[in-house]
């Protein structure tokens, strides 16, 4: 079974919204951390968002902050991102992770022990 699934990409004009969705099986979802990150051509993953499993903490990358909303609903196993206000920049496949036991780091990729196929978000000027 596939650990995560991303979904909700597209294309949107500049200053347009759209909200991506990530669905985990219950095992992943029970996971401590669950995170976005995105990753333009030539560019690093980047880190965007991400929500400890109670919902009570939410981390945000400095480039979305204000911008971009992470949320979860524990009873269908998905998280979300809510990205308003979008750039041009902000073009990227985006991905969903989750990390089972959340010791401090949930800026880095690599900490993270689950990811999704990606989805491309690509904002046009």
């Amino acid at each position: 079974q596939v650990p995560l699934v991303e979904s909700g990409g597209g294309l949107v004009q500049a200053w347009g919204s759209l909200r991506l969705s990530c669905t985990a099986s219950a095992r992943t979802f029970s996971s401590d951390l669950m995170g976005w990150f995105r990753q333009a051509p030539g560019k690093e993953r980047e880190f965007v968002a991400a929500t400890r499993r109670s919902g009570s903490r939410t981390y945000y990358g400095d480039s979305v902050k204000g911008r971009f909303t992470i949320s979860r609903d524990n009873a269908k196993n998905t998280v979300y991102l809510q990205m308003n206000s979008l750039k041009p920049e902000d073009t990227a496949v985006y991905y969903c992770a989750a990390k089972r036991l959340y010791s401090g780091d949930y800026y880095t990729a690599g900490a993270y022990d689950y990811w999704g196929q990606g989805t491309q978000v690509t904002v046009s000027s």
